[in-house]
């Protein structure tokens, strides 16, 4: 979707820019521009490699498994249905950390992680399971103490008053974190949402997927009638 509205975006200023008559100031910005993407991405990369290498650092020092056990009173709030020792827990703790400090490009690799273990939780292939979006609705409205990245970008480009947005931040932060947990919740409870009435939605449709690393002591057992759709398709493929 991203490449779409990207592609698009550059489509537009070049017809405007085309009916304007204004195309060399459009050329003029393009190269402007991208040597400024270049110029701060550089600027980036010491802060970057700092946070990234402290988090190595702490996941081989065992750090992450105390991070995660320290953390679990809120995480069984939250993930009530993640067992208490399982991985996702410290690979969640430690998501949530680099998104506290503000450097998502660290937290990514954690998130990854985080959602491949919830997996192993989810009976499908190709529906969430409840964890999973509170897992992403917490990660996109994390609390941010210490807007690194944020810090670094104005750094680059204006050094006095750079650390003047860490109130703003967490203040905002703060509103969109209980928002998203908050909506998480409740569309949760409906019944269009729930996870189970999913399932048999996709089961009725005959386009369920069928989780085969599901670790689970409740698989789904499908009915002897089942036909996939899925299935089928491949066969006409074929």
């Amino acid at each position: 979707m991203m490449n779409y509205i990207w592609v698009a975006l550059v489509v537009i200023a070049v017809v405007a820019g085309g009916v304007t008559g204004n195309m060399q100031g459009i050329l003029d910005n393009l190269f402007e521009f991208a040597e400024t993407a270049v110029t701060l991405a550089i600027g980036l990369i010491g802060i970057m490699a700092f946070f990234c290498g402290l988090m190595k650092v702490m996941e081989k020092a065992g750090l992450c498994e105390k991070l995660g056990k320290a953390i679990s009173p809120v995480m069984r709030l939250l993930f009530p249905g993640v067992p208490k020792d399982h991985p996702a827990n410290s690979a969640m703790a430690l998501y949530f950390a680099a998104n506290i400090l503000g450097i998502g490009n660290a937290a990514t690799p954690f998130g990854i992680k985080a959602m491949q273990e919830l997996q192993t939780l989810n009976k499908t292939k190709n529906i969430a399971t409840d964890a999973q979006v509170m897992l992403l609705a917490v990660a996109t409205t994390s609390i941010t103490l210490i807007p690194v990245t944020a810090i670094g970008l104005r750094a680059s480009v204006q050094t006095a008053g750079a650390a003047e947005i860490i109130a703003p931040v967490i203040i905002a932060t703060t509103i969109s974190t209980v928002t998203g947990i908050f909506f998480t919740i409740v569309f949760g409870k409906m019944k269009r949402f729930k996870y189970d009435a999913i399932i048999e939605k996709e089961i009725a449709a005959g386009t369920l997927e069928i989780n085969e690393d599901y670790i689970g002591d409740d698989p789904i057992v499908l009915p002897e009638s089942y036909k996939s759709v899925n299935a089928e398709e491949e066969k006409v493929a074929w």
